[in-house]
């Protein structure tokens, strides 16, 4: 009989690895298709010191000035990450997730009936990551929780060096507590960016107010192409602590047309990740990506070049564990 019940036991279930693979350093085969959504399958969890890097959504768009929808961003690109979750890492030939150990902690819950709990509630969640000592890889939202993030990093880390991929340089002066054109000009007033050592890469938006961050406009990038780019970033911020903001919109609404303020003349994807893949020499502490809004994209577009952005930068970190 205890023969019998061995023989007709119930085999492994391979599925749904995002909650029932328990090993941070492994992965296995699952369909594209199906399957609960975590970024990259990584399993769910909560066990932060455990963890190199901690990946959380942030589904806010109260500060939007244009067109909504980003609050279901980290839904979508999570959804959008299952393909870059089955084979080695292209162009780096590895798997990440046997270097370093990843895990998706879930959505930051956030009551956007009071938007004065935002700021707080984005800032206390933030920082039980960070000081765990794992890196924080947030899923926006729209581009203003970049602000209780780089506060939270900055309670860690001090004045921290901005890298922002950006169609806007967000530092215009605010019309009220919530904007998500005004948060980099409140963390610099507030000291959280040390603001000689931090670079915007890709505007194109004018504004009078010169704060000092030096800047890479899309039409420069046009023109000198990116081995000039990568290495403007690479002097300026090298031996810096770096927090990288990524808002999809630096992308040409060519490349990213599902976000909510997009600007023509921007960068493709192959040269956002051509620049990503290249970071490997600075020692980036946090990475946010923002703006993506489902709603105006087209076949996944968006999302998937959010979430490729985000596997490369992964990538990159394990590069530099290795």
């Amino acid at each position: 009989m205890a023969n019998d019940k061995k023989n007709n036991a119930i085999p492994e279930l391979l599925s749904d690895q995002s909650w029932r693979n328990s090993d941070l350093d492994k992965r296995f085969f699952e369909p594209t298709y199906s399957g609960a959504m975590s970024l990259l399958r990584r399993p769910y969890s909560v066990a932060f010191d455990d963890a190199d890097i901690v990946v959380a959504g942030i589904p806010f768009d109260n500060a939007t000035t244009f067109r909504p929808g980003c609050r279901l961003g980290p839904r979508a690109v999570r959804a959008a990450s299952v393909q870059l979750a089955e084979l080695p890492s292209f162009p780096f030939g590895f798997d990440p997730f046997s270097i370093l150990k990843v895990i998706d902690s879930g959505d930051f819950l956030l009551n956007p009936h009071n938007p004065e709990t935002i700021i707080s509630d984005i800032y206390k969640q933030a920082i039980s990551i960070i000081s765990s000592g794992a890196s924080l890889l947030s899923i926006g939202g729209d581009h203003f929780v970049t602000y209780p993030l780089l506060k939270a990093h900055a309670e860690i880390y001090g004045p921290i060096s901005l890298l922002q991929f950006d169609a806007h340089c967000d530092t215009w002066k605010s019309f009220g507590e919530l904007d998500h054109g005004t948060m980099i000009l409140r963390a610099i007033e507030e000291g959280l960016i040390d603001v000689e050592n931090s670079i915007q890469v890709g505007i194109r938006t004018h504004n009078d107010f010169d704060v000092g961050i030096k800047q890479i406009t899309s039409p420069q990038i046009h023109e000198i192409g990116l081995p000039a780019v990568v290495e403007l970033i690479l002097n300026h911020l090298k031996g810096r602590k770096v927090y990288l903001s990524f808002d999809i919109d630096v992308l040409d609404p060519a490349f990213a047309p599902g976000t909510g303020t997009p600007v023509s003349g921007g960068i493709a994807s192959w040269q956002a990740l051509s620049i990503i893949r290249s970071l490997e020499p600075l020692n980036m502490i946090g990475f946010d990506i923002v703006e993506v809004s489902p709603p105006f994209d087209h076949a996944e577009i968006t999302s998937i070049a959010a979430a490729t952005i985000l596997h490369d930068w992964i990538c990159v970190k394990a590069l530099q564990k290795s």
